[in-house]
């Protein structure tokens, strides 16, 4: 490389500087061979996804006890297994509704990870990658602000509801890709209006004062959290002024519609991220935390169930009936499953078992009454179709149509992706 010429000097610092920053998608290799051409990993857009309603049951969700029922084994234990919608799929009892919208739902009951402990396990799920204390990794809802950006200017991409609302983000990417936290979904966004007194003219004043005192620093410091810090003041003054800011206000649905969903922090959470989607927020999570049940698993799995049955199904028939469904892809997720020995010690627990778990997909090209995957007869082992964690999260992101091979460098200079090596589950899209 000619480094005498200014054009190609500034290009290199320009490049370089945006990859240190953890900004750049490998500017400098543009035109050069794409490397999932020899991977054979698809690039194009397969399913049809705009937005993800991502649902995460945190603390390990017991498969048999839900979505992989195993009737007449031991390890099951007292649970009873009903029919759905869908033909040759079972829920275990404590789904109802849910059964009645199977039609909509694939189960992956072949999930397989690496990481058997919380921390560990959660940070895989959310990042397809391992925790270290090098690198902090994007989570899938900063992966698809970044590569796929807003829908309504108006709205964040990314927003996070529920008790681990600020936890895992935009790792190494601008802060602008990292989620909205919402802690409480009935409280909605809050210290989001002018406060008494403070009219437009006087508040238009003081931000370009604001903007003026800051502007010799912010280009003397033009660095990642220099950015981060103006950001924030952006993104909080077009929220104030988005039109569309009443979709964070529950209060403007029905008591039957909330009633319907369930008067719990999750049931709120979904029907906060329905109204979220319909808005044009590109990326909801919410949170459903409880599912460690190393103790008396059976009444606590029946407890998140009611739960989770109510949200989930009222979630998936409105937006089948709006027709938000097909442009929407539902995720439920969790870190691992639980042992299929039944502890009697700790009345009736169960331990972490990352071996084999289920997860669900719905909406957004996938295919609807299906069971992908198989564990063997008591639930210990994958014996048909594995999907790792990478595999699973690639699968999302080939949904909403993100590149698997696109790479972003991090502060370090390593070249990462959404999904790192996974490869979609083709089988799961219509």
């Amino acid at each position: 490389m000619n480094f005498k010429d200014p054009f190609t000097r500034r290009a290199f610092v320009s490049g370089a500087a945006k990859s240190f920053l953890g900004v750049g998608a490998v500017p400098m290799l543009a035109g050069m061979g794409s490397p999932a051409l020899a991977s054979g990993k698809p690039v194009n857009r397969v399913g049809k996804a705009k937005a993800v309603i991502y649902l995460y049951m945190n603390g390990g969700m017991s498969h048999l006890d839900t979505f992989d029922t195993k009737p007449g084994a031991e390890t099951q234990g007292p649970v009873e297994s009903i029919k759905t919608s869908a033909d040759g799929v079972q829920l275990s009892e404590f789904f109802p509704l849910l059964s009645k919208q199977m039609h909509n739902v694939a189960v992956i009951n072949s999930m397989n990870s690496t990481q058997g402990a919380h921390a560990q396990g959660n940070y895989f799920m959310h990042t397809s990658y391992a925790l270290r204390g090098t690198v902090k990794h994007p989570d899938m809802g900063a992966w698809a602000a970044k590569h796929l950006g807003k829908i309504n200017p108006g709205l964040p991409a990314n927003v996070k509801v529920g008790g681990a609302s600020n936890g895992l983000g935009g790792g190494f990417l601008e802060s602008e890709f990292a989620a909205l936290p919402i802690g409480n979904p009935e409280a909605g966004l809050q210290h989001s209006r002018l406060l008494d007194g403070v009219t437009n003219s006087r508040f238009g004043r003081r931000l370009r004062k604001l903007k003026d005192m800051n502007s010799e620093f912010a280009s003397d410091y033009d660095t990642k959290e220099a950015r981060a810090y103006a950001s924030m003041y952006d993104e909080a003054v077009t929220l104030m002024k988005s039109k569309d800011l009443e979709s964070f206000d529950l209060k403007k649905e029905t008591d039957a519609v909330r009633d319907r969903y369930g008067r719990d922090p999750f049931g709120q959470g979904c029907l906060l991220a329905r109204r979220l989607v319909e808005n044009g927020v590109r990326f909801v999570e919410v949170n459903n935390g409880g599912w460690d049940t190393h103790g008396d698993n059976f009444g606590r799995v029946a407890e998140k169930g009611a739960v989770l049955d109510r949200a989930l199904a009222s979630l998936l028939a409105d937006l089948e009936s709006s027709g938000l469904l097909d442009s929407t892809l539902v995720v439920l997720a969790t870190e691992f499953g639980r042992t299929p020995k039944i502890f009697q010690e700790r009345d009736n627990g169960r331990n972490h078992y990352p071996q084999a778990f289920s997860c669900l997909l719905a909406g957004g090209g996938i295919k609807g009454g299906l069971k992908y995957g198989k564990t063997d007869e008591e639930g210990r082992e994958v014996v048909d179709n594995l999907v790792t964690v990478p595999d699973f999260n690639a699968t999302i992101a080939t949904a909403l149509g993100i590149p698997l091979d696109k790479k972003t460098m991090s502060p370090s200079m390593r070249p990462f992706t959404v999904a790192d090596k996974g490869e979609p589950v083709m089988g799961l899209f219509s």
